[in-house]
């Protein structure tokens, strides 16, 4: 082995030194977050593991050792002299819960949520097929803190304002569509601030339209209905179903045939004025334009052991959630629209917002 051969070896075994590191990093960060510690020490003085567990009502040896990832992943300060443990406000705006920027800490939980279906992939890649949805136990739960920062956050100051004049006829009463609602709670926050307009929502998880509905009563909306449908198989041949404005956060690229999903929503739309609102991952189809991708790896992995296989096991193409920008426009004008604009958000590093019509 040459000089050079020789450093190219050991750059690549510090750089994976680093990645087991903050690949465990990432499994004790949700941990922090499920079990409050985060929400917590950033409204403590610097503390004793014993202050901070006794203020977070957990398990002190626990805590200690967690406090011990977090300090060694450079996460959490320690005063050595006096066993005292703080987290600096700079880095709790993006590990809380209050946070107005991100919680990264929230997404690390998609790390052990994906890893429960490890098994499953494994024989995937053996002898094909793919894991349904219902092998990922607090997937709806996660995807709706993840879209509380993306989606929730930003839905009315943002969101509906991408489309000119589209919040005007919210309040005056349109007919709203949301394709793979979840557990409802974007389109429990339109129906409660629209009371005006109706609104549906469909998704294939038995679950996730129960806790929907559940929302639904809490926010006392009387003009939101939920129905467990898969997209990619309603049929609408003599045009009894049509809405005004359609959306779909996150959720075209899962289906198990999107360019069926797209042209059955053409198909639902009000005509010429329907709307079509769409946002999905950010990224290009071509792969050598996502290598400098800042979260592009995490993105894939989502894709593998989730997004692509969750498709195939609905016997579908396993398109993944990198599928792009160019295949994203592709399928919408295929399905039939005729005019598509891509939009970005500020506050959202990681989606398009696609609005789809066919004037």
């Amino acid at each position: 082995m040459n000089d050079h051969e020789n450093s190219s070896s050991l750059g690549f075994q510090e750089y994976m030194v680093d990645v087991i590191n903050k690949g465990s990093l990432s499994l004790m960060l949700s941990l922090g977050h499920r079990v409050g510690l985060f929400d917590t020490m950033v409204s403590l003085p610097p503390s004793t593991s014993k202050q901070i567990a006794i203020a977070s009502n957990l398990d002190e040896r626990y805590v200690r050792e967690w406090l011990a990832a977090m300090v060694v992943g450079k996460t959490v300060n320690y005063d050595s002299s006096n066993n005292l443990y703080s987290l600096p406000k700079e880095k709790a705006e993006f590990l809380t819960r209050q946070t107005k920027v991100y919680n990264f800490a929230a997404s690390m939980q998609w790390i052990p949520v994906l890893g429960q279906v490890e098994d499953q992939i494994v024989k995937c890649f053996k002898n094909s097929g793919g894991v349904p949805y219902s092998s990922y136990k607090r997937f709806h739960e996660v995807m709706e803190e993840e879209s509380a920062q993306t989606v929730l956050s930003g839905l009315f100051d943002w969101i509906i304002p991408l489309v000119p004049g589209l919040e005007d006829k919210l309040k005056k009463g349109i007919n709203v569509l949301d394709i793979g609602c979840g557990n409802g709670r974007a389109i429990n926050m339109m129906a409660n601030q629209f009371p005006h307009s109706k609104f549906t929502g469909y998704d294939i998880s038995e679950e996730a339209i129960k806790k929907a509905q559940f929302h639904a009563m809490t926010y006392d909306n009387k003009n939101v209905k939920f129905e467990v449908k898969n997209i990619s198989k309603i049929l609408n041949p003599s045009k009894n179903l049509s809405f005004d404005l359609i959306t779909a956060f996150d959720t075209i690229h899962d289906q198990a045939d999107p360019a069926t999903a797209l042209k059955n929503i053409v198909s639902l739309l009000n005509g010429h004025d329907g709307i079509f609102l769409m946002q999905d991952i950010l990224s290009s189809s071509l792969l050598q334009n996502n290598i400098n991708h800042p979260v592009g790896t995490f993105l894939y992995t989502i894709s593998c052991p989730h997004c692509m296989t969750v498709s195939l096991a609905q016997g579908g193409i396993g398109l993944g959630a990198m599928w792009g920008k160019e295949k994203a426009v592709e399928l919408l004008k295929e399905a039939g629209f005729t005019k598509v604009e891509v939009k970005t958000l500020p506050h959202d590093f990681q989606n398009y917002y696609y609005v789809g019509t066919i004037k």
